[in-house]
């Protein structure tokens, strides 16, 4: 089922590939998308990542969690976004930015994040 809203996201222009990571060890729980992307690398990556910014916000006595986190790399966007009902879990979504609109990437993000949620 997760994978089934995870495929939700390849309607986003410039989707190349999605996951559903544990953030406690950066195993991948779902995926979709380009096979050649190597989404077990990204997930780990990421990971810290996700920690470095939580060491960050705790460090500054933030009253504050994260919602997302943009990565824009050489023709790519890599958007992070923790589950707001458990921030054990993130999805990681990696799109083509020279024909991605960011905003709307970042709609359907959260619209998937909150059906999974649901689910």
């Amino acid at each position: 089922m997760i994978r089934f809203l995870l495929e939700e996201l390849s309607d986003i222009e410039g989707f190349i590939a999605a996951a559903l990571v544990d953030l406690e060890d950066g195993q991948l729980l779902a995926t979709y998308g380009d096979e050649h992307f190597n989404l077990q690398v990204a997930a780990s990556g990421n990971t810290e990542v996700v920690h470095s910014k939580l060491d960050v916000i705790r460090a500054l006595h933030l009253d504050d969690k994260i919602e997302d986190i943009l990565i824009t790399v050489a023709g790519q966007y890599h958007l992070i976004r923790l589950l707001e009902s458990s921030h054990d879990l993130f999805l990681y979504l990696v799109l083509d930015s020279s024909v991605a609109n960011l905003a709307l990437a970042r709609h359907v993000l959260k619209r998937v994040e909150q059906d999974i949620v649901d689910f």
